[in-house]
């Protein structure tokens, strides 16, 4: 691995996932971040250049703008393309599913994220589950953020002989927090029409033997997503036993309501004080003193941080494709010791 030259990563669009994923290339050994392209010429865009990023228009009839706004833009998405080894598509939903034609043709390696549909890759990826069946692939999808938090728990049970069915709800924030003057909503809940709703299936998508079923429903906050979990295990177990099955994973944090951490904000301003990067909360935050095991019945509560948690899915997704890291486990750990995924303990 170190005689081998860093991966040469786009990141296409600098949104709210661009921009996190833009620096966690940074942080990483193993590659280089040859540029970010978008189509804004405001506050977003001038962050990238503050940091030294290439910045270039993601369709050419933007960059014109850009320039007359100030801009250094160092040319069109095809440009930046041409210098890199795997694009990460971080662009809005659906907008990805068109940007793919553009990948091919140009025969880069690419990921897109969960707001695409699974079609569009045809393999959808969370690390701990299937980093092998990804490996030298042209393309992945990392899936959403909830997604992402049910396959790591179910995963982590499946593991250790604890899973049988699962059933979840999902209580999901409304909108980014940065977007919460344009919309969202407002003193009501919006319950999410169908049963599954879609994380359920999705899941399935990763890991089709996982026998899950989620009902969501839309809340009038931005922090973070909150999940209960009804699991039925083949066979009795202990408490200890479940949540020694949860701390095998590395990107699923055991807290506590007993040391102050009995609501989202507050897990939100221990991240803060712990000095993650946009206060960014990278594994499953999973109370362990609310987990109750009542013979072959378990039920547990959880914390997603939306604007994070894929984050690191991302960085091993990019090893897997370009074959950097044949073994799952040696790039997820090299990816957490690089984003201090796992530092922090709460109990």
């Amino acid at each position: 691995m170190t005689d081998m030259k860093p991966i040469r990563v786009a990141v296409n669009g600098y949104g709210v996932i661009g921009k996190r994923v833009a620096d966690a290339v940074v942080a990483q050994e193993d590659m280089d971040l040859v540029g970010v392209a978008d189509v804004t010429s405001d506050w977003r865009a001038r962050m990238a250049r503050a940091k030294g990023f290439a910045l270039y228009a993601a369709d050419p009839d933007r960059a014109l703008a850009m320039r007359e706004a100030g801009l250094d833009v160092a040319g069109a998405l095809n440009d930046m393309l041409a210098t890199a080894d795997i694009v990460v598509d971080c662009t809005p939903k659906k907008v990805a599913a068109r940007n793919v034609e553009t990948y091919r043709e140009r025969g880069i390696r690419f990921i897109v994220h969960g707001g695409e549909k699974h079609e569009v890759t045809g393999h959808s990826f969370v690390a701990e589950a299937n980093y092998a069946s990804a490996l030298g692939r042209d393309s992945t999808r990392v899936v959403s953020c909830n997604t992402t938090s049910i396959v790591r728990t179910l995963t982590a049970l499946n593991v250790a002989g604890l899973l049988g069915s699962a059933r979840g709800t999902l209580l999901r924030r409304a909108t980014d927090p940065w977007e919460s003057h344009l919309g969202g909503i407002m003193n009501t809940l919006v319950p999410e029409p169908d049963i599954p709703s879609h994380q359920g299936p999705d899941a399935q998508s990763v890991d089709p033997d996982l026998d899950v079923i989620t009902m969501a429903v839309k809340v009038p906050q931005t922090l973070a997503h909150l999940h209960y979990w009804s699991v039925r295990m083949p066979r009795k177990a202990s408490k200890d036993e479940v949540l020694e099955a949860f701390r095998a994973s590395s990107r699923i944090a055991l807290i506590r309501m007993a040391d102050g951490l009995g609501a989202l904000n507050a897990v939100k301003e221990m991240m803060a004080d712990f000095g993650r990067p946009n206060d960014s909360l990278y594994e499953v935050a999973l109370w362990e003193d609310m987990l109750k095991v009542e013979g072959d019945e378990l039920f547990y509560a959880y914390m997603v941080d939306n604007q994070a948690i894929v984050i690191p899915e991302t960085i091993d997704a990019i090893r897997a494709l370009t074959e950097a890291e044949r073994d799952g486990s040696a790039s997820i750990a090299r990816t957490n010791a690089a984003l201090g995924v796992g530092t922090f303990t709460a109990t």
